[in-house]
């Protein structure tokens, strides 16, 4: 309902704040190392919050008491999500990890391998069919939500992937990376509909230029020019 932030910090807590007036709620304690993702159920009535301490904790947003911890991750967990029914909450760790679970029970249901560096990022679809998940790899992958299966990979980044998102109809995925783009894919076919780099220097291509000393390739290089 927009009433109330929640907030995950180093200091190992989660805090909910009231949206209008900035007031602390309450403070949630009980992890173990700095919580990295919090999210909220659909129905705000659960909290999710994942930890540097590999666990994910399962939160009652009214009360503040901790209903259970969700153990299994062998690595830092670094995102977490709720599907768009609320049944199952997605979990992405740098155990290079994404794995599914039952936001009832706690149960794991499935963990989705194949990625080759930590998982950075985790989203849903807006149908809850399909999840995507970002990665220290450079790379994107799509999933099934049911099955588990990995229906594609999205490649061209050049760096970490921080962040993806789909869009509202659930036609594209917007993903962003350490190698200071945003991407456009099209996730039927998993084509780079358009890269967005804003660098002052994006795409030119500096291959072969002479006079330029070390310092000044690296330069133009980190404001996005290119060498082939």
């Amino acid at each position: 309902d927009g009433e109330q932030l929640a907030s995950g910090s180093d200091d190992k807590t989660v805090k909910l704040w009231n949206a209008a007036s900035g007031d602390c709620i309450r403070t949630l304690s009980g992890h173990e190392n700095r919580v990295f993702s919090v999210v909220y159920s659909p129905d705000g009535e659960q909290l999710a919050s994942g930890s540097d301490d590999k666990t994910v904790k399962l939160w009652n947003a009214a009360s503040g008491e901790c209903i259970r911890t969700l153990s299994g991750h062998e690595n830092w967990v670094r995102s977490v999500v709720y599907s768009p029914d609320g049944e199952q909450l997605a979990s992405g760790s740098a155990d290079n990890t994404v794995k599914l679970w039952n936001a009832a029970s706690g149960e794991c249901i499935r963990t989705l391998s194949g990625h080759k560096n930590g998982v950075l990022s985790v989203v849903y679809s807006p149908d809850g069919k399909q999840l995507a998940s970002g990665s220290a790899d450079k790379t994107v992958k799509l999933w099934n939500a049911a099955s588990g299966e990995c229906i594609r990979t999205l490649s061209g980044h050049e760096d970490w992937v921080r962040s993806v998102v789909y869009s509202p109809d659930g036609e594209q995925l917007a993903s962003g990376s350490d190698d200071k783009t945003v991407r456009l894919w099209d996730v039927h076919t998993g084509e780079c509909l358009r890269v967005i780099d804003d660098r002052v220097c994006a795409g030119l291509d500096i291959t072969g230029t002479l006079g330029l000393s070390a310092g000044q390739r690296t330069a133009l290089k980190l404001m996005g020019a290119v060498v082939e």
